[in-house]
């Protein structure tokens, strides 16, 4: 389902929200947020020294989950900028996972496939590509000639740029490895 075969109208910037809580204690954090996990402050620092590189930025588009609401908020205050909130920005929802370690996901998922499985009352990897694609369909439609700053989290992050990028979703965890994710407090252009 590669969507961009032509060029894009906007510039895009994606940023993984800041360090939080939830991030420093592995435990995953989705929607609803059972509990919250703010930024911490380290993850307020990587968002301050990021805000110079965001001068030229028009619109900033966010998830509405805590961490990635904070990290938008300070370069709104920085910027003068309003945030528009979206919850097809939202990390992917992990079900019955929502609020446990980390490593209990990844049990769960060895030697299955996440793009097709589903955590129980959850989202699979197709769910939230599909959803940050829309995201963006949704932005080149309604603008042009904007820098858009687009705050959000790892996988719906590195789905959209692995799309960008043509990478196939049987080739998705052999080209986007850890090492080339994006990081907390990390900015990259996408276009």
């Amino acid at each position: 389902m590669i969507i961009f075969f032509m060029k894009l109208k906007n510039k895009y910037f994606l940023l993984r929200h800041g360090e939080s809580l939830s991030n420093k204690y592995e435990i995953l954090s989705s929607w609803p947020e059972k509990k919250e996990y703010p930024l911490t402050e380290k993850g307020r620092k990587q968002i301050e020294k990021i805000i110079p590189k965001l001068k030229d930025i028009d619109l900033i588009f966010s998830s509405d989950i805590l961490r990635a609401k904070q990290t938008a908020e300070i370069i709104s205050f920085k910027l003068n900028k309003k945030i528009k909130y979206d919850k097809r920005l939202r990390e992917i929802d992990t079900g019955i996972f929502n609020g446990e370690k980390v490593y209990k996901y990844y049990n769960f998922f060895k030697g299955k496939n996440k793009f097709i499985v589903r955590a129980p009352k959850g989202e699979n990897y197709r769910d939230v590509k599909k959803r940050i694609l829309n995201f963006l369909k949704f932005l080149e439609k309604k603008y042009k000639n904007k820098n858009i700053l687009i705050i959000s989290h790892q996988l719906p992050l590195s789905l959209l740029e692995a799309e960008f990028k043509g990478i196939k979703e049987k080739d998705f965890f052999k080209k986007m490895t850890p090492d080339k994710k994006i990081k907390t407090g990390e900015l990259r252009k996408l276009n």
